[in-house]
């Protein structure tokens, strides 16, 4: 944690909706005219996308058929943690970007599925921005959740997850219907070992649960929308929320536990704004300060 050169981080699986939280940052942000250092979390896996399915079939071959991007082995990990700890000492560090699709391969010039070369930190920024699998993770060789001034969890329940990940893979990666669930089984036992326990680390924990039959989200058709659903808010530390506040700008929403708020899915960015905001600028005030 660093007063002079805050952390915030989002965590959350492929497919969760951790992008959908980062443009609720984004607009804070620019509304608050805060240069934010965004760091996207698949920057940090260890291969770029044909390094990883070689990887994944070496590891088979080995008798390790679970090897997934959601564990430690295929990410850099202690490069992450230097990087956070780089950046609340001194606000400086070393970050890359992964070229996702045909349009970043434009921008970058490069194939899609590769790393951009590593460059230095953007300097004289006001606050650190991560968002990926790993913002509170904890290992036997480090402990990224330590640096973070904010750890913010964005957890939809298994089914929604799943279904999410499915329409997005095949629509839009056009993978094929048994692919993604290959790769929904392959990555279960990293998903429960290192990827649940990061939300018991979290601040701030963001669940969405739709209020439509998800049952066999296999064969689900659609994805729930926003207005089909509830999200689920709960606060590690409560002392300090104005519930009350929260519960009149947020129509429809109450309490379920004395941490927990629960608003209509369709509010979801609006929560955001109304919780983080603050939070920013206390982070940003005290940053001032020092």
């Amino acid at each position: 944690m660093s007063v002079k050169h805050p952390i915030i981080a989002v965590t959350g699986s492929s497919g969760a909706g951790t992008t959908t939280v980062m443009k609720s940052f984004t607009h804070i942000f620019r509304r608050e005219h805060i240069n934010a250092q965004i760091v996207e979390g698949d920057a940090f896996h260890r291969y770029d996308r044909n390094g990883m399915r070689a990887a994944m079939k070496e590891h088979e071959h080995d008798g390790a058929p679970n090897f997934s991007h959601f564990g430690p082995e295929a990410n850099l990990l202690e490069e992450l943690e230097t990087l956070f700890t780089n950046y609340g000492e001194n606000g400086t560090g070393q970050l890359r970007h992964y070229v996702h699709d045909a349009a970043e391969a434009q921008l970058y010039k490069q194939d899609g599925g590769t790393f951009t070369p590593w460059e230095n930190v953007e300097p004289g920024t006001d606050l650190m921005f991560y968002e990926g699998l790993h913002g509170a993770a904890v290992t036997d060789k480090v402990d990224i959740a330590r640096h973070a001034d904010l750890l913010i969890g964005v957890v939809p329940i298994i089914n929604l997850e799943w279904i999410q990940k499915l329409h997005r893979d095949q629509n839009m990666r056009g993978y094929s219907h048994e692919a993604v669930v290959d790769t929904i089984l392959r990555r279960m036992p990293d998903y429960v070992n290192y990827i649940c326990p990061q939300f018991s680390r979290t601040h701030v924990n963001f669940q969405r649960v739709p209020t439509v039959d998800t049952s066999n989200p296999f064969t689900a058709r659609e994805i729930p929308q926003p207005d089909e659903s509830f999200v689920v808010i709960r606060f590690a530390r409560p002392k300090g929320i104005d519930f009350q506040y929260l519960l009149t700008m947020l129509h429809d929403s109450f309490m379920s536990r004395p941490n927990v708020i629960v608003v209509p899915g369709g509010k979801m960015g609006l929560a955001m704004q109304l919780i983080f905001t603050p939070m920013i600028l206390q982070l940003i005030d005290r940053r001032s300060r020092a």
